[in-house]
């Protein structure tokens, strides 16, 4: 598959997740519904292997970008489901659209890249003043509300880290092999979360969370991630962080059509000043620049 053929197909799945994940979750609880979808991921990932005959490297890079990889996994779901049962689906988009700040802070920081002029400044600062704006939104529960939000900013923290890491590693290795790692890592983890926390099987599984539990599993997790690591090996850790500037509103029209969300003016607002720090920290500058040379010629 072509590079941008990846990207915009990686974006459809990335603006479908959060509403699955709300409904995987649903009468089976948020911790069997993650266990369950990493497990079939993990599945069909391995029997994929096999099938294509894709080698599973046991080196120290290989061993070191699987960890990166796993916890990472481990630590973004984790809190992403936890937090989807106290706000809506669109608005877990909307906060994964902090991940280009975060990633460029860290690329900073581990891989050198520049960040901090002014351009990526304002969108930095419209960005939180977006978040502030829907952090004290009136909702129903605020308080779980205001926890559930938390919860998904750590998920695009510990994401972002994953990111750089893996990048910063370099290793040359398939996208498959970096999933199936990963996977092996994070898998026993989630099934140790979800032990830890009840460990009970559903007696019934809702159709609706089966099928969304299906979908991430095969979708989410298989092609998603995939696909996500051959994308991250081509182009930059930013770039790639570009997917969640165009994800928000696709994520938050499906959860108001297909999950009867409600998005509160100041919640539209938030999105609307975090969508235009986004496009700020990303597209400021060069059009700055542009815009500067126009003016010297005049």
């Amino acid at each position: 598959m072509s590079v941008p053929a990846a990207y915009f197909s990686v974006i459809l799945i990335w603006a479908t997740t959060p509403l699955a994940i709300k409904w995987s979750s649903d009468g089976v609880g948020f911790l069997f519904g993650v266990a369950s979808r990493m497990a079939i991921g993990l599945i069909i990932c391995l029997a994929l292997m096999w099938l294509l005959r894709i080698e599973l490297p046991r080196n120290r890079v290989a061993i070191e970008t699987y960890l990166a990889a796993g916890l990472g996994i481990f630590g973004a779901m984790l809190p992403t489901y936890w937090g989807a049962q106290y706000i809506d689906s669109g608005l877990i988009s909307v906060l994964f659209g902090f991940t280009p700040v975060i990633t460029g802070v860290m690329a900073t920081l581990w891989l050198g890249e520049r960040i901090f002029t002014v351009a990526r400044i304002l969108g930095m600062s419209l960005g939180i003043a977006g978040l502030a704006t829907i952090f004290y939104s009136p909702t129903e529960s605020p308080d779980a509300s205001s926890l559930g939000i938390v919860a998904i900013l750590m998920a695009v923290v510990i994401h972002s880290a994953s990111s750089v890491w893996v990048k910063r590693i370099g290793a040359d290795l398939s996208p498959m092999a970096i999933n199936s790692g990963a996977l092996l890592v994070a898998v026993p983890l989630f099934i140790a979360a979800w032990m830890w926390g009840d460990g009970v099987l559903p007696k019934v599984l809702p159709e609706q969370a089966t099928t969304a539990i299906l979908y991430l599993g095969v979708l989410g997790t298989v092609l998603g991630f995939n696909l996500f690591y051959y994308v991250l090996k081509h182009i930059s850790a930013g770039a790639i962080s570009l997917i969640t500037l165009m994800t928000p509103v696709l994520a938050l029209f499906l959860g108001v059509q297909f999950n009867a969300e409600v998005i509160s003016v100041q919640v539209w607002v938030g999105t609307s000043m975090i969508l235009a720090g986004l496009l700020s920290y990303q597209l400021g500058e060069p059009v700055i620049i542009y815009m500067m040379r126009r003016f010297g010629e005049k």
